[in-house]
């Protein structure tokens, strides 16, 4: 197998977790994934990510707090500017996602109460033993984000690589101010969004849909 295969193998393997083993994975490992990510490009060589990474009760206070913000209705305050607007395309594929996690875990889409329950299960982060915040500087903005954005996708693939599964979060970042306040996280950093990680409860039937994706002519254009 050629190192182009491998990494298409793990492309493809990986996906976005939605139910978690409650087991923790082991310190030695979760280092093993950031000493893999930390090797993705960043402008001028920056290197602007930075994670903090929970376990044990840490989690679990963590996924309190979120919970309790996003039932009482707290109002979202991300530190970056959430989109305008899903159109054309992007809309289709954001709705179809949507409703394959419905099919997948038996909601009817004319069942608000259940698909409101089921969005509030990205604040308890799927139950997963541990949850990674991203997290860069503001006076980097935009591109400091775009770099870290490499850093989440590197740190994914290398977690597929040691069987822990992932499930990146931009939601939690709905509650920016909270995040700070509970992690220790500095005014100085623009909170991206999370990792929630662990082992993947292989029964779930939330984990059993996979997200179609475009295909390499949709995507580039060709100049000559």
């Amino acid at each position: 197998m050629t190192q182009y295969d491998t990494l298409t193998a793990l492309l493809e393997a990986r996906y976005s977790c939605r139910a978690f083993l409650p087991d923790p994975v082991p310190d030695e490992t979760v280092e093993r994934i950031v000493d893999a990510a930390r090797h993705v490009p960043s402008w001028c060589n920056a290197q602007p990510w930075q994670v903090s990474v929970t376990r044990g009760a840490a989690t679990d206070r963590f996924r309190a707090a979120l919970t309790k913000a996003a039932t009482e209705g707290t109002p979202p305050k991300p530190d970056l500017a959430w989109p305008k607007g899903y159109s054309g395309a992007y809309a289709e594929r954001r709705r179809t996602c949507g409703f394959q996690l419905y099919d997948a875990v038996g909601i009817e889409k004319s069942d608000r109460k259940a698909r409101q329950a089921q969005m509030l299960r990205n604040y308890a982060l799927f139950d997963a033993p541990h949850v990674a915040i991203v997290h860069s500087p503001a006076e980097l903005g935009p591109y400091g984000a775009m770099d870290t954005g490499g850093f989440v996708t590197a740190f994914t693939l290398a977690a597929t690589a040691l069987g822990v599964a992932t499930v990146p979060q931009a939601a939690i970042a709905a509650y920016a101010p909270l995040v700070r306040d509970l992690l220790g996280i500095g005014n100085d950093r623009l909170v991206l969004c999370a990792i929630s990680f662990g082992y993947a409860d292989p029964d779930a039937p939330a984990n059993g849909f996979r997200t179609e994706r475009a295909t390499p002519s949709d995507i580039m254009d060709w100049q000559d």
